[in-house]
């Protein structure tokens, strides 16, 4: 019998272990070893994905894979292309950022802390040499 591992399992297993972690180094040990693990099945390219919820009231996630460690960030603009909202992600390793815990999230406010109006968005991810744009609603 072969067991078949992928990153999404291991990052399971990440999430499972955040969750019950009690502090002890047992459990830091086992979740950095996983971590590298992941590090090591990272993903072949650089991707955006669709964000989730959507249409969203008033927050979302944006999820996004990192095939190399990079500079992250995602920009929030409205349909006439004006800059919404920056969020500064910081410096990140290979690997999967799509769950709640690991997608950039967005609480739909603007860079004044304004709480947009309903419509169209476009979000865009920048990490390294990567950039993709992709569309979200808002609906109140």
């Amino acid at each position: 019998m072969s067991v078949h591992i992928t990153p999404k399992t291991i990052q399971k297993w990440i999430d499972i272990a955040h969750t019950a972690d009690d502090g002890s180094l047992t459990f830091r040990r086992g979740i950095a070893n996983l971590e590298t693990l992941l590090a090591i099945l990272a993903p072949a390219e650089t991707a955006l994905l669709p964000n989730y919820p959507n249409p969203f009231n008033p927050e979302t996630w944006i999820p996004y894979h990192l095939a190399h460690a990079a500079d992250v960030t995602v920009a929030i603009y409205d349909t006439k292309g004006a800059p919404v909202r920056l969020l500064d992600l910081g410096h990140q390793s290979a690997g999967y950022y799509t769950d709640r815990a690991k997608a950039a999230y967005w609480d739909g406010r603007n860079d004044s802390g304004e709480l947009v109006t309903s419509g169209i968005y476009f979000y865009q991810l920048h990490a390294g040499n990567y950039t993709a744009l992709r569309r979200m609603v808002i609906l109140k």
